[in-house]
């Protein structure tokens, strides 16, 4: 095994195994894996989907994710740390934007299996990217850091553009109505503006009745517009919570909650803890799926 040294802020692994290995590291933010050979089967929440040469994945945070290996396989692993996003980097990237992009990715992809890639340019565009990254971490130096996190930031893009072109999204029926996925989409990517979530703005957006607006999305999510709103938004606090130094009346402020008070209410009213204890777990429990237990 050969793992490039670590280095904030994020880390890089270049491994070739025969056989998987539990990695001893716990994802706090999210990891991106390609796949430079090798042939096998990836396993995310006990579904599981083939991999070869060139497949690209993303690994969010959770611990039951593995690799059968049927033939040798190289791997690299590009860690996103909690660093990428904070104060310190403010002179590199612009955190804000950055941190907004990277946790839609998070909170939206439903950390089912499969390759995350949709265009066969996106693919050359990230294996291009990834290369230009293990050389530069090779001789890496001081110098290098800036570089690296500015190919990192072309890596999120490319995710982000292909996690808003696929159809993450679960669904209560498989037949699903093709206006629920645009729906949840428009949604997610407005989360922190409360005028376009009014059900009379989804209804004219979506064409249809006010009154048919909450009906239709209860059948296709099984689960209440309101919510469903805010259980997004609190998949973004959590996110917030964990991997950036935004206060809670930043996080309160641009995710529309009235207050402080307000946020620490709701959030303990859907997850059952304090901020306080949710912190000092260091778990997320709204962004895991609960087809992570047996």
């Amino acid at each position: 095994m050969q793992v490039l040294e670590a280095y904030k802020p994020f880390e890089i692994q270049e491994i070739e195994l025969s056989e998987w290995k539990q990695r001893p590291v716990k994802n706090n933010f999210f990891e991106l894996v390609l796949i430079l050979d090798g042939e096998g089967t990836q396993c995310i929440n006990y579904n599981e989907y083939p991999y070869g040469k060139g497949s690209i994945f993303l690994l969010p945070p959770l611990k039951c994710h593995s690799f059968t290996i049927e033939k040798p396989s190289k791997f690299v692993f590009l860690k996103f740390n909690d660093s990428f996003f904070k104060t310190i980097n403010r002179n590199t990237i612009d955190r804000n934007e950055w941190f907004k992009e990277a946790a839609y990715i998070l909170s939206n992809y439903n950390q089912l299996p499969g390759d995350i890639i949709k265009k066969e340019a996106d693919r050359q565009h990230i294996e291009r990217l990834i290369d230009m990254i293990l050389q530069e971490s090779r001789g890496f130096g001081e110098e290098s850091i800036s570089l690296i996190t500015s190919l990192m930031t072309s890596v999120l893009e490319i995710l982000i553009r292909n996690v808003k072109r696929g159809s993450h999204y679960e669904v209560l029926q498989n037949n699903a109505d093709e206006r629920i996925t645009k729906m949840l989409t428009y949604i997610n990517e407005n989360i922190n503006k409360t005028e376009l979530l009014k059900i009379e703005n989804l209804a004219e957006v979506f064409r249809m009745s006010s009154t048919y607006v909450s009906e239709f999305f209860k059948k296709q999510v099984n689960m209440p517009l309101r919510e469903y709103i805010i259980k997004a938004k609190l998949k973004l606090v959590e996110i917030r919570l964990l991997n950036s130094d935004f206060t809670l009346t930043e996080i309160a402020d641009e995710l529309s909650f009235t207050d402080v008070s307000h946020l620490s209410k709701t959030f303990k009213r859907y997850t059952g803890t304090s901020i306080r204890e949710f912190k000092s777990n260091g778990e997320y429990m709204l962004l895991k799926r609960s087809a992570c237990a047996v």
